[in-house]
């Protein structure tokens, strides 16, 4: 890589550590076809985990590296290295993938040890029997209780979800009692402006009544007064018309007109 690539001595010291756990992940794979015995499989694995772990963590070194480095390489370097890293990213997830498929194979046939029946001579009990054999009573308590702790993990998990969502339950119950006394008064005060509209429209209805009824009483009032005026107009234009009826109040007292004349024939 170096001769390809002008880069820092930094990331191609990183480079060579990657390379190097590569080689050992390709011979340690190969080493573990070859191993029989499950025991020796699972510390196999064991290790090459831990040599994943190494490179996982050079490989984030190598990307900070380059992100430092960034702005002093030329565009085209950069790319160069970014897919060089992606490169050994796939190639650390294929590794990640080969182990995950013999840790199922190697978990299939520790579950097969408490699978085996008692006076059989099938060839896999024999071997089964074989294979308890080589596995310590320590070795089975460890894995028994790791098997418990991953147990009690996720049965705590499982708490934790129901605990969250009773919560949420809870929160949305609270909230919809609240919408509904809500709903509730908008409801009792929709009732009460109606009410009041009602009685409002009742109200107007016999305001209406009585002004109807005020100007009747108006009008006959001012009818009467039309008459009187009428009637004293035609008095004062025809005072000799016996035909019109002196309208009472206005006519002149009789004995007050009899001392008039008689004063005057005094006279």
């Amino acid at each position: 890589m170096a001769s390809d690539l002008p880069i820092s001595p930094e990331l191609e010291e990183i480079d060579g550590k990657i390379q190097d756990i590569f080689r050992a992940l390709q011979n340690g794979f190969q080493k573990l076809d070859k191993i029989k015995d499950p025991n020796r499989q699972s510390k196999q694995l064991e290790e090459l985990t831990g040599k994943m772990r190494e490179c996982k963590r050079l490989i984030k070194e190598f990307d900070r590296e380059l992100k430092d480095q960034e702005n002093r390489n030329p565009p085209e370097v950069n790319k160069q290295l970014n897919e060089k890293k992606q490169t050994m990213i796939k190639e650390l997830n294929s590794y990640v993938a080969l182990r995950k498929t013999y840790q199922s194979s190697l978990g299939n046939k520790r579950v097969e040890l408490f699978d085996m029946g008692a006076g059989t001579s099938d060839p896999v009990a024999e071997e089964n029997v074989k294979m308890a054999s080589d596995m310590s009573n320590q070795e089975l308590i460890d894995a028994g209780r790791k098997q418990m702790d991953e147990t009690d993990q996720a049965i705590e998990r499982s708490k934790m979800v129901v605990e969250q969502t009773i919560e949420v339950g809870t929160q949305t119950a609270a909230n919809l009692k609240g919408q509904t006394e809500q709903m509730g008064r908008i409801v009792n005060e929709l009732d009460t402006i109606h009410f009041s509209i009602k009685k409002a429209s009742q109200l107007v209805k016999e305001i209406g009544r009585q002004v109807a009824t005020d100007k009747c009483i108006m009008l006959f009032l001012f009818l009467v007064v039309c008459g009187v005026i009428a009637v004293i107009i035609v008095k004062i234009v025809h005072p000799n018309n016996k035909d019109i009826p002196d309208i009472p109040g206005l006519a002149p007292p009789a004995g007050r007109k009899l001392l008039s004349l008689g004063a005057f024939g005094n006279l």
